[in-house]
């Protein structure tokens, strides 16, 4: 009887195995889009710093996960300067900041770190108290009020209206989004450029007020109405050391995965990540976080995609003001494509 009974024994075993295989496959199909982390036996801590606002935002699932491949700790900062301090003197090993400021620090710690993925593209918005504004021409003539003179967002919007061939237009510029952001909700200014989240701040506060320019938009339409070299407006960045990188290689790969694995989540559940965003300090409050995501343009952009789109951004700031990166243009050992 023992006999007789193996061969159907190992029949129902292996219709079982082939079943749970088809299961198996199925399930990676569906969930393929999250990238494979390989388990390490003993982790690896790492330190990671994470700005608030916008170029924050994309990391806050990997802040609360518990089950994770590496032993993180995380710091989190409103002083861009201090980050890049850090990533100088070796405080910490990873970090999201502004590309810009990613390029000088390259340039100021001797060629000591790398950049590794695009996690923000851009923030900065034209907002109107009135409907006058449809097109980027439709700026001629017109007076904007602005922050951010002397840095990225000067640069860009220059950039935009150069090429797109409107001159007559006069910027004013103030020294505080929250300043620009009053005096437009006042009535004193009608036409504004702000970056996330004082845009959503203030559209929250009044309906008569419109979002009529996305300048990442206008980006995108002004490389192909010129047929410029593939750039993108990237304004938020991840780096690491390149110490850290060559001695915990995996481990590193791990939090690349991870981090991408955060910012599909952030875009695929705009409210419980908005929750988190409050939770952990990137913003202060989760309705306006959950408004404002869709406008942060998270991303996850890394290896030669992430270097053709960030050339031809960098070579625009370089052009507009070579101090803005640091003096030079990064050189191709800045960029981490495996």
């Amino acid at each position: 009887m023992k006999n007789k009974l193996k061969p159907i024994f190992s029949i129902l075993l292996l219709i079982t195995l082939l079943f749970n295989m088809v299961a198996c496959s199925d399930n990676s199909s569906t969930a393929a889009e999250q990238p494979d982390v390989i388990e390490n036996a003993d982790k690896t801590p790492v330190s990671v710093a994470v700005l608030k606002g916008p170029t924050g935002i994309g990391a806050v699932q990997l802040l609360d996960a518990t089950d994770l491949s590496n032993d993180y700790t995380f710091e989190i900062s409103s002083a861009p300067d201090e980050v890049m301090a850090e990533l100088i003197n070796g405080g910490v090993d990873i970090a999201a900041l502004p590309t810009n400021i990613a390029a000088a620090v390259y340039n100021k710690s001797e060629h000591e770190i790398s950049i590794a993925a695009i996690n923000t593209l851009g923030v900065l918005h034209i907002l109107e108290r009135g409907d006058t504004i449809q097109s980027i021409s439709d700026l001629e003539g017109k007076t904007i009020y602005a922050t951010g003179q002397g840095s990225t967002p000067e640069y860009v919007l220059n950039y935009i209206l150069q090429k797109n061939n409107i001159e007559n237009v006069t910027v004013e510029y103030m020294t505080e989004h929250a300043e620009l952001a009053a005096a437009l909700l006042a009535g004193d200014v009608n036409i504004a450029l702000l970056p996330e989240p004082n845009v959503t701040a203030v559209l929250l506060k009044d309906d008569t007020i419109r979002q009529a320019l996305d300048l990442t938009q206008q980006w995108d339409n002004t490389q192909k109405l010129n047929s410029l070299q593939t750039s993108q407006l990237a304004m938020g960045c991840i780096v690491a050391r390149k110490e850290f990188i060559e001695n915990n290689k995996q481990a590193f790969e791990n939090f690349l995965k991870e981090y991408e694995n955060s910012v599909n989540y952030v875009n695929a559940n705009i409210a419980e990540a908005a929750t988190l965003v409050q939770q952990y300090g990137i913003m202060e409050n989760a309705a306006a976080a959950e408004k404002a995501i869709p406008n942060c343009n998270i991303v996850f952009i890394s290896g030669e995609e992430m270097k053709n789109a960030l050339q031809g951004f960098y070579q625009v700031l370089f052009d507009a003001n070579p101090k803005s990166i640091g003096g030079v243009l990064p050189d191709e050992d800045f960029y981490y494509t495996k």
